[in-house]
């Protein structure tokens, strides 16, 4: 067994939650099927771009309570408003959480409290199956996860002001893995704004396993920014599983700005006639970062569709791995899907491998996708550098604006701004002016 399958099944053995919620037989079952599957295969077709032989020789302790620093913490914290919910080192901070600005009818809470107090019911998600080793972080998850955000929102009600859902690795404990599930449910007719902010205090090489369940009910709306800046040295892997009903529309965001190895899968399934989505993304694969993304997006309903908009950018010995899924299932006529997958090479030593793929088992669609890999178009910074600027400012100007187009997803302004400033930061490191 590899040292990361090992210290997976010692964290299971300490589990203080193990049986809560009569989830103890399927946790069981999860740990399993991981140590029996193992981790994929080198030929495994959704891992070739990204193997894990260096992170299969590492082992991972569980999350002991450490002393943390606590200004540097609150420093953080101070531009992030409330309503919150903040998780470190994996576990809940009430102190610093306050989700007292939402409507009543909200439910936003930590999955612990669930376990520990909810119903049975209110836990199912974590019994849910995956297949196979292509899925070996989601089946750890489902053995091993004893916290994350469950949030609920009533028919109709419509939150104003975004909820922000904040993990931080304080690296007070650096070589450790956290394992976390979140539940963002949307009933009938209701709107949530939602800001994932993935942070780190230092220098952390830890393991971060994100699993997130997102359920859109009939024409409901959810704007969805996750920004994952986690530590240079952590491993940072997430995945989100997300339904649509009928007329919902999912809006969604993601940059990739830090990590040593980042991978994330978007699965969505556009169940309900008229479902939307829309999900763009920004790649900022610099140093010897890796950074990989997986889109697996179904229309199973008629008229649905999806418009689908992602940057990358390699600089440095950075890889940046892009596969982007469409299928359209037999009987999803009406069907409008669109994928655009532009990528940036600023160095002669990164590398962008991008995959799009476009499966069609219906009649009356309108569909079309697109990849490119290139450099930064010489007759536009010819032009800007006949203006005066110098090469490096020019260089950094068509950089931001190449990867700022894909915020233009935000309708909110103040996220928008929020977004754009912080992707400018990570941008400075790549083109500096």
């Amino acid at each position: 067994m590899s040292a990361l399958l090992d210290s997976f099944a010692q964290a299971f053995d300490g589990l203080a939650q193990r049986e809560a919620a009569g989830l103890g037989d399927s946790r069981r079952t999860a740990l399993e099927a991981l140590l029996r599957d193992g981790l994929p295969a080198a030929r495994s077709e959704a891992w070739k771009y990204t193997p894990l032989r260096a992170l299969e020789r590492r082992a991972f302790a569980p999350i002991a309570a450490v002393e943390i620093d606590a200004a540097a913490l609150d420093a953080r914290l101070a531009a992030i408003p409330t309503p919150r919910l903040v998780f470190v080192d994996g576990r809940f901070d009430a102190a610093r959480s306050d989700a007292a600005a939402l409507p009543a009818s909200v439910e936003a809470q930590p999955l612990s409290r669930v376990l520990r107090e909810g119903e049975p019911r209110d836990a199912n998600v974590l019994q849910r199956r995956y297949a196979g080793s292509d899925e070996l972080f989601a089946v750890a998850n489902a053995a091993l996860a004893e916290e994350g955000a469950v949030v609920r929102i009533d028919h109709g009600v419509v939150v104003d002001a975004p909820l922000h859902l904040v993990f931080v690795a304080s690296a007070a404990q650096p070589e450790a893995a956290v394992h976390l599930r979140h539940v963002i449910d949307l009933r009938n007719d209701a709107a949530l704004t939602l800001v994932e902010h993935h942070i780190a205090l230092g220098e952390d090489r830890g393991l971060c396993n994100h699993v997130l369940h997102a359920h859109l009910g009939q024409r409901a709306r959810l704007v969805h920014a996750r920004v994952q800046d986690d530590a240079e040295g952590a491993s940072s892997f997430a995945r989100t599983d997300a339904v649509l009903a009928r007329e919902a529309d999912y809006r969604r965001i993601d940059l990739e700005l830090g990590a040593a190895l980042s991978r994330h899968e978007l699965n969505v399934r556009l169940e309900g006639e008229g479902a939307k989505l829309a999900a763009n993304g920004v790649l900022l694969a610099d140093g010897r970062r890796h950074l990989d993304t997986r889109l697996g997006i179904e229309h199973i309903a008629r008229d649905t569709s999806c418009d689908l908009l992602w940057r990358g950018l390699g600089a440095g010995r950075g890889r940046a791995v892009f596969h982007g899924g469409i299928t359209i299932r037999e009987g999803a006529d009406g069907t409008n899907a669109n994928l655009s997958n532009k990528n940036l090479l600023l160095s002669a030593n990164a590398e962008v491998d991008t995959q799009p793929v476009l499966v069609i088992h219906a009649d009356e669609v309108q569909a079309a996708h697109g990849a490119t890999v290139g450099q930064l178009d010489p007759t536009a910074l010819f032009y800007l550098r006949s203006r005066g600027l110098p090469e490096l400012e020019a260089r950094a100007l068509l950089t931001a604006a190449f990867c700022r187009e894909v915020l233009a997803l935000i309708d909110d302004a103040a996220l928008r701004d929020t977004l754009i400033a912080t992707l400018d930061v990570h941008l400075s490191r790549v083109t500096p002016a």
